[in-house]
């Protein structure tokens, strides 16, 4: 079915309740001719990770906000909660939600290893926003999809702000990964989808020669391969690090 304003495409994303950074950075990763529906995770429990379980638990009503839209794929860009609810549960909600509506769930840490798949990468470093909990989560889902984790750097939050995580700068970002070097990982991912890294990543889309994702570039670039039915590439996913068919666009929104 066809959508005026989406023809080739039309991408369901679910946020957090709070994120200022999905929607902007989805704004600037999607070619102009797909389109997204944004709806929002929300939860009213009282802590970071209490939410992001909770938003898991909440996923079928989340995802029924988007009713009979002629949905391509829906885009879940949340990473912390599939850290805490794991590998087996993250699985098994994707399978059940994909048999429901039948077109493609993708999660933002499952994008994330379908990117190292691509590069051919093993041996990971992480740019972490989070907390040293949320952040030891994160260790323990790398390692069990398969992945060894040779260096962690945390970026530094901010002061005070209205959330410890999407408040931070892409100027914090791009500190914590020139922490990566001399790191010999095979690729290196700037973790979160609330942190800026589009910046970062443009101006240095590889460290010592590895690959640098971000939660929000591999879940854009897997989103785009489900709308397009085509199978994940690691040449063309190399090509959309170095800005390929977004750069100008982010020089376009930053008035560059």
């Amino acid at each position: 079915m066809s959508v005026e304003y989406a023809p080739d495409g039309l991408l369901g994303v679910l946020t957090p309740q709070a994120n200022t950074t999905v929607e902007p950075e989805f704004a600037i990763l999607l070619p102009p001719r797909v389109t997204m529906l944004a709806a929002r995770l929300t939860s009213p429990k009282p802590t970071i990770a209490a939410r992001l379980v909770d938003y898991v638990e909440g996923l079928d009503a989340a995802v029924a906000q988007f009713a009979n839209a002629p949905l391509g794929a829906i885009a879940f860009a949340c990473t912390g909660a599939s850290y805490l609810v794991g590998r087996d549960a993250e699985d098994a909600a994707v399978a059940r939600l994909e048999a429901r509506s039948g077109i493609p769930f993708v999660t933002a840490a499952r994008a994330v290893c379908d990117a190292f798949t691509a590069l051919g990468a093993s041996r990971i470093g992480l740019v972490s926003p989070y907390p040293a909990d949320l952040t030891e989560a994160s260790v323990a889902y790398w390692s069990s999809r398969g992945l060894t984790v040779g260096r962690v750097v945390a970026a530094a939050p901010p002061g005070d702000s209205f959330h410890p995580i999407y408040a931070m700068s892409a100027g914090s970002a791009a500190e914590a990964l020139a922490g990566m070097r001399g790191a010999g990982v095979d690729a290196v991912v700037m973790l979160g989808t609330g942190m800026p890294t589009l910046k970062p990543i443009l101006d240095c889309p590889a460290v010592d020669g590895a690959p640098v994702i971000s939660c929000m570039t591999a879940l854009a670039w897997r989103s785009l391969v489900a709308l397009r039915g085509t199978a994940p590439d690691g040449a063309g996913l190399r090509r959309w690090i170095a800005g390929e068919g977004w750069r100008a666009r982010y020089a376009q929104r930053m008035g560059g």
